[in-house]
């Protein structure tokens, strides 16, 4: 299944972290992405009631969309996502049982790293697509440097600070794909302004093709 969901996220790899994001307005905020062109939604657990989210959006958005957790930290979090019918398991660090349990639940498995050390543990644990983050700290020269290091196939995501007058040089430097959280989203802005800033970044994405 994961192979799957991993070629579906191929077509357009931007994900958007729904941070704060409110059970209440999840399915709007969601259907908004979807009319700008995301694909890939993923609902921090620091969340408010973020498995009730993570399945309303399942529910709603069905095999439209690409639908995960992120800040999962523990082999728990992970059970729980899945239990919530998430399809990707997102961290902002690479802890090698969080790696394993996501691929034995047969979900996506994106662990961020900083250093290559980071990088490569996560991918002998498992791990089938890496996140640079913080990617505004490492900047693109840090993520040109590891990526002249990864396999050339490798999947490699930005996140952090990436906007859309900037992802063209993170794309040249050789990221296949962004997480983008308060650039797109943050509490209090309407499925609206959201889809305006996620048409924005679409636009960036199909640019610099």
């Amino acid at each position: 299944m994961s192979d799957e969901i991993i070629g579906r996220l191929d077509a357009l790899p931007l994900v958007a972290i729904l941070r704060g994001l409110t059970p209440e307005e999840s399915v709007g905020v969601g259907e908004a992405l979807l009319g700008a062109g995301f694909t890939c939604l993923e609902v921090p657990l620091n969340s408010p009631r973020p498995l009730t989210s993570i399945r309303l959006l399942r529910d709603a958005l069905g095999e439209r969309a690409i639908v995960g957790a992120g800040t999962v930290l523990s082999e728990q979090a992970v059970r729980d996502v899945a239990d919530a019918g998430g399809q990707i398991v997102i961290s902002p660090n690479s802890d090698p049982a969080v790696i394993r349990a996501t691929r034995a639940a047969g979900l996506v498995s994106m662990p961020g790293f900083f250093t290559p050390t980071e990088a490569f543990a996560a991918l002998a644990a498992g791990a089938q697509v890496l996140k640079q983050f913080p990617a505004e700290i490492a900047g693109v020269a840090g993520l040109k440097a590891v990526r002249a290091v990864l396999p050339p196939d490798q999947r490699l995501y930005a996140v952090g600070g990436v906007a859309p007058d900037s992802l063209a040089a993170w794309r040249f430097a050789g990221a296949s794909g962004f997480g983008i959280g308060s650039a797109l989203y943050r509490p209090g802005r309407s499925p609206e302004q959201v889809a305006e800033q996620a048409a924005a970044f679409v636009a960036a994405w199909r640019a610099a093709d």
